[in-house]
């Protein structure tokens, strides 16, 4: 009995470890600076973290989980662009940021995710569109399926 406890708690335990090491960022330009020395594209999760239902299925479905989480760390820069209900969580260059964003890329619902490369384009650091999903059943499997068919896009 004392083997199978210590044994899920070995489990449980490098689950929490694991997702320990995936790193949301929410400052865009530090973000675009880890994508440029990384060569790796930025994907942005438009999200309401404390009121959207499917955005916390998707984290709860997806992202939360080990195969993701490997996923993500060899393959993109992960960027969190929220929208609480609970606005006083956020600086207002924070709420600014993410308004413009919001805007830039005409995201009407949530979660929204957008894959994009930072390309540099007369002195300004431009964001290219190569994708764009949001919620999609069927587990980590399925929507990194999806997601590599836009990040490995040529």
């Amino acid at each position: 009995m004392k083997k199978a406890l210590i044994a899920l708690l070995f489990i449980l335990g490098s689950y929490a470890v694991e997702a320990q090491e995936l790193v949301w960022n929410n400052n865009l330009k530090n973000a675009i600076e880890v994508s440029k020395k990384t060569k790796k594209p930025l994907l942005l999760f438009f999200t309401g973290s404390d009121w959207c239902g499917w955005c916390i299925r998707l984290q709860k479905e997806v992202f939360y989980m080990p195969e993701f989480i490997e996923w993500a760390n060899d393959n993109v820069v992960l960027v969190d662009i929220d929208f609480p209900r609970n606005k006083s969580k956020q600086s207002a260059e924070l709420q600014q940021q993410n308004n413009l964003l919001q805007q830039q890329f005409g995201v009407q619902g949530y979660p929204t995710i957008h894959f994009v490369r930072p390309k540099k384009i007369d002195g300004k650091t431009n964001l290219t569109s190569i994708g764009n999903t949001g919620y999609r059943a069927g587990g980590p499997s399925v929507w990194i399926a999806e997601a590599n068919t836009y990040i490995q896009a040529k």
